[in-house]
């Protein structure tokens, strides 16, 4: 029997950081991101066996061993049973979801990978957390809503690993869509911004997202900014408030059709994200923005935490085309994206020969 999984990542247009944790506790997050169409995978093949009166049940796999392997970082790992998944810093997430999910069934394999960049700031582990949790919840038949995938898959990266962040990045991996996000301790809300055809199309055809080529730490630059903000750094606080205004009014330029003032924004937002520590931006991430802002892009702004991985522009509309050549001559990479309205996905495949891991 074979169970996959595929969940998207997103881009983050407005807000992000006000949904982190230590953040909402005090005040409410307010987030605009949408689900694109790169995406974390997941396979789990387990062995069945027909039984005498010819139900179908499930079975260990002889050697009654759990097997990941990661083809991201192509690494293998095997264990006898569940309580061997040691967190040692190889693929933690794949062992913490098959341990947080009390897999007790037996033996399978676990095949993971993903099509965006590694470190991209488009939250891509989160993506592979509501896989992981949509393929091993279908392992369990369990059946989930939307928004308990999102929470599930937060658990595991917050709780289980101990990994700082906010939720918005599952939410949008499991609702899929464009979304208005509120954040209150550890209550979200969402709303889905349902653009009309004519407005979705034109912001699809002007965003420009390019991966820088280096992947970003972002635990590191969550420290930095976790300490200026534990040290009631003003100019944090007030960036941060500032952050979710800008996000409110992103919420209104979209749902208005106001597709200028969006792009405007997305440079209001990136400013105030530089505020919040030096390591949010680099000289090489200021080189291309010059060279965007340069050639028509009208705003833009690192995604996820900053530090490297993708930058994302909204262009003049007839000129997207020369700020994507502009960028990948200055040696970054353009990555061709439109929304995904699916969310998490989960389907059973025939077995297919699929070689084991």
């Amino acid at each position: 029997m074979l169970i996959r999984a595929r969940a998207p990542v997103r881009i983050d247009f407005a807000g992000g950081w006000s949904d982190v944790a230590l953040f909402t506790e005090h005040s409410k997050g307010l987030v605009v991101n949408g689900a694109i169409n790169l995406s974390a995978y997941a396979t789990l093949r387990c062995e069945r066996q027909t039984t005498q009166d010819d139900s179908v049940e499930l079975q260990r796999i002889l050697d009654k061993s759990i097997r990941i392997y990661s083809a991201d970082f192509d690494t293998f790992i095997e264990a006898d049973d569940v309580r061997q998944l040691e967190y040692d810093g190889n693929i933690d997430l794949v062992k913490a979801a098959v341990r947080r999910m009390s897999i007790q069934i037996g033996g399978f394999d676990l095949i993971t990978q993903s099509n965006a960049p590694p470190g991209s700031g488009l939250g891509t582990s989160a993506a592979m957390g509501v896989a992981l949790v949509g393929v091993l919840g279908a392992l369990k038949e369990a059946t989930y809503l939307p928004y308990e995938y999102a929470e599930l898959a937060s658990t595991i990266e917050r709780h289980e690993l101990g990994i700082p962040g906010g939720k918005q990045d599952q939410y949008a991996s499991a609702l899929g869509g464009i979304h208005f996000m509120e954040f209150q301790g550890e209550e979200v809300k969402t709303s889905a911004l349902k653009l009309p055809p004519n407005i979705r199309y034109e912001l699809e055809k002007n965003l420009v997202l390019c991966y820088t080529g280096k992947s970003r730490l972002s635990g590191n630059i969550h420290q930095n900014v976790t300490s200026a903000y534990k040290s009631e750094d003003p100019s944090v606080r007030d960036a941060l408030e500032t952050l979710k205004t800008t996000a409110e009014a992103t919420k209104t330029a979209l749902m208005r059709g106001r597709l200028t003032e969006f792009g405007e924004l997305l440079t209001q937002n990136w400013y105030n994200q530089k505020r919040l520590h030096p390591s949010v931006t680099n000289e090489q991430i200021e080189h291309l923005f010059k060279i965007a802002t340069t050639h028509g892009a009208i705003g833009g702004k690192a995604c996820g935490a900053g530090g490297g991985g993708c930058l994302l522009f909204y262009c003049e509309p007839t000129r997207e085309h020369k700020v994507r050549q502009k960028l990948e001559d200055a040696g970054a990479r353009v990555i061709d994206v439109n929304f995904d309205f699916d969310g998490l996905q989960m389907w059973r495949a025939s077995n297919d020969e699929i070689p084991k891991i």
